[in-house]
């Protein structure tokens, strides 16, 4: 072989070395990422029991509802004059809330009557999301009233996929996690994913505005096929039977009656009551903000600065109260609701009568002691589902608990987007909001704590 062959041959072998080397290095920050939320999503049993797949899951589907977000924001909100977005919106809540107030009864039996089948209802809210992202995708520029009924599939598909997966935790649940701490990692999954998906949407949104909804159409397509990589006993469901909203006889007229919803006790139903005055809080700052922002922004900021201050600050106090969540497990879930409802009365109170003094330190304030009361009321009612409600009707209370909060953030968006913009008027509004929950709930979840917090359910 002559000299030139064996040099040309070396140099060659150089360029692939250093060829095989740039792409290490390339690949070297996303790699250790990926290993740094595997071994975060799989700590502490998570991995061995599937729950790390059902976290990542999660944050899949949360990216997604960030990009269509996104998408339907710039339409129906940035793109018209402040009358024509406001109507816009309207007709968005009205045409959610009829459907959620029908769906109300039917979810969670309905689930119920297919426990087998809890990866392939996941599954299926991924892919519809995934078709009807792909077709906003074509109506979204224009604005037309097409994209309506295709926003409120993504809206039923999510509320969907939320219920299942809320059903499903407890079967994934490792021996060393609580309940608590495994929602509380769920959640803030999804919080992250939904902060990194934002700028990667406004980024898809610059190119066109069909463009985030490509994404979605993308990551919900992801999503369908991570669903089925759940465990196999995500559709286990042993000890689970269909529930009903009362109890009545099984046909014998002096036999037993299975328990239904109402017959757990006070607790779960004050809980309900609290975090649905805690949840129409959020869906009234979320439109009243959104429009009187718009109009008078914060302290001489702009508009979509301001809008973005206070979405900030929410999004901070709703990821604050689901880190500390875990740190609360061992607290009565009874008591952190009661105290929750305290501090969004104070917060928003204190903004109703200080917002024409220090306006954007008030709203933001209140925006972030809303996002943190709603996270950490919502894990502590799960976490008393969880502990008193039997598990054969468990799966429809976690159903009929997300469509209850579900329909009370829609009444409250509903009242944010009627009212005048007056900000120390809405303020007033929000503080009213939160006092009939607090006169509704808080003595009986204080009483149930100074009892030990646990009740029995009344089987009668």
């Amino acid at each position: 072989m002559s000299r030139a062959s064996t040099g040309g041959g070396d140099a060659g072998n150089r360029v692939r070395r250093a060829g095989r080397a740039a792409g290490r290095a390339l690949r070297w920050p996303f790699t250790r990422a990926g290993r740094g939320v595997r071994r975060a999503t799989h700590a502490q049993g998570a991995g061995e029991s599937g729950l790390g797949k059902l976290i990542e899951l999660h944050a899949v589907n949360s990216a997604g509802d960030m990009m269509i977000t996104i998408a339907l924001a710039s339409t129906v909100f940035f793109s018209v004059p402040t009358d024509q977005a406001r109507g816009r919106v309207a007709l968005y809540l009205a045409v959610t809330l009829a459907p959620f107030a029908l769906l109300a009864p039917i979810i969670g039996p309905l689930l119920d009557r297919v426990p087998h089948g809890r990866r392939a209802a996941m599954g299926c809210a991924m892919l519809a999301r995934a078709l009807l992202a792909l077709m906003m995708s074509g109506a979204v520029a224009g604005g037309g009233l097409e994209l309506y009924p295709a926003a409120l599939g993504v809206l039923v598909a999510s509320k969907a996929y939320g219920v299942v997966r809320s059903a499903v935790v407890p079967r994934l649940l490792p021996p060393r996690i609580s309940l608590v701490k495994a929602n509380s990692r769920v959640t803030l999954a999804g919080l992250l994913a939904t902060g990194a998906a934002a700028p990667v949407g406004a980024g898809l949104h610059l190119i066109g505005p069909s463009w985030p909804l490509y994404g979605a159409f993308v990551v919900f397509t992801l999503g369908t096929f991570l669903s089925f990589s759940l465990p196999h006993k995500v559709d286990s469901a042993k000890g689970e039977r269909r529930a009903r909203l009362t109890s009545r006889d099984d046909g014998a007229a002096a036999g037993p009656r299975r328990p239904g919803l109402r017959t757990v006790g006070p607790s779960v139903l004050h809980g309900l009551q609290a975090n649905a005055a805690l949840r129409s809080l959020s869906g009234f700052l979320t439109f009243f903000l959104a429009f009187m922002l718009r109009e008078h922004p914060l302290g001489g900021l702009g508009p979509a600065t301001s809008l973005g201050l206070v979405a900030v600050a929410a999004g901070g106090g709703n990821a604050l109260g689901t880190a500390v969540g875990a740190w609360l497990k061992a607290r009565g879930p009874e008591t952190i609701i009661a105290a929750m409802l305290g501090l969004a009365l104070c917060a928003t109170v204190l903004a109703a009568v200080f917002y024409n003094v220090l306006a954007i330190i008030v709203v933001t304030a209140a925006a972030a002691a809303a996002g943190l009361c709603q996270a950490l009321a919502k894990l502590s009612l799960d976490a008393m589902i969880q502990r008193d409600v039997p598990e054969e009707v468990r799966t429809s209370a976690f159903a009929r608990s997300e469509t209850v909060l579900q329909m009370s953030w829609v009444i409250g968006g509903a009242i944010g987007i009627a009212l005048p913009l007056i900000g120390m008027l809405g303020m007033a509004v929000a503080a009213c909001l939160v006092a009939v929950g607090t006169i509704a709930a808080v003595r009986g979840l204080l009483d149930v704590a100074r009892r030990g917090g646990r009740q029995a359910p009344r089987v009668v």
